[in-house]
């Protein structure tokens, strides 16, 4: 990928470097799939895809690393408004490393999207820790800072970072929204 810049890179054209996290260099592999689509960045998922907590895989050297998953949403409750950015979806930690998210310890249990305004991006982030550690869940999900808690919890930059985009799907009644 020599030559193409950072400004080509998906997770900055997507804003999630920028809106959830500062420029990082990806260390670690992080495989997640929903079923059987694996997740690339920018790619849709309808909600009705997405209400189960997908599949998380972990690189990392061995099973004497641990590290830390983050999922958020950075456009609650709408991409116009996104006051309660960031939402928390997910929390795990002490995941051993080349092993998934199932080896790891949930903090909070994941809550499927369910966007009712426009496209949210939703993101996956993925943290090694410094050892094995304790997290204590914050009181609510709304208004989560991943740059804060990766600060309180000592995890440093981020060592990898997928993200999907998610809207209402189409035919699920409520109010249409003019402007």
């Amino acid at each position: 990928m020599a030559g193409s810049g950072r400004e080509r890179e998906p997770l900055v054209v997507g804003r999630v470097v920028g809106d959830v996290l500062d420029p990082f260099v990806r260390t670690t592999n992080l495989r997640v799939s929903y079923g059987t689509r694996t997740v690339s960045n920018g790619c849709e998922l309808k909600p009705s895809m997405v209400v189960n907590q997908p599949r998380v895989e972990v690189g990392g050297p061995d099973m004497r690393t641990f590290y830390t998953l983050v999922m958020v949403d950075p456009d609650a409750p709408s991409p116009s408004d996104p006051n309660h950015r960031e939402h928390l979806h997910w929390l795990v930690i002490n995941i051993p490393g080349t092993t998934g998210a199932v080896f790891g310890q949930e903090v909070i249990c994941y809550e499927s999207p369910r966007p009712t305004m426009g496209i949210h991006r939703l993101v996956l982030v993925l943290f090694q820790q410094l050892g094995r550690q304790t997290v204590y869940a914050p009181g609510w999900r709304q208004n989560f800072n991943t740059r804060d808690f990766a600060e309180l919890y000592n995890l440093g930059p981020p060592v990898a970072a997928v993200y999907f985009n998610c809207q209402r799907e189409a035919g699920s009644g409520g109010r249409r929204m003019y402007s």
